[in-house]
């Protein structure tokens, strides 16, 4: 396996993780909203969605360095 294709690789398995971070943010979402929007458990629940989007945003970074060396840029500007 060359290095550009073990990279490919391992984008392919980070793209993976992406889309569970993706599904753990709706999730904390539908918590966030489900109840009273000023109880605790709604803040929680979007501090925790808060973090799993930065941990997706790092994420989509690296794949786009491993696709091509050139970070997107929406990923970038942290759209």
């Amino acid at each position: 396996m060359t290095a550009t294709e073990a990279m490919e690789e391992m984008a392919g398995r980070l793209e993976g993780m992406v889309e569970e971070l993706t599904d753990m943010a709706l999730d904390a979402l539908r918590r966030a909203t489900s109840g009273d929007p000023d109880s605790l458990e709604a803040g929680e629940a979007l501090a925790i969605e808060r973090r799993i989007v930065r941990a997706r945003r790092a994420l989509e970074k690296s794949i786009a360095v491993l696709h091509d060396g050139a970070i997107a840029p929406s990923a970038r500007d942290g759209a």
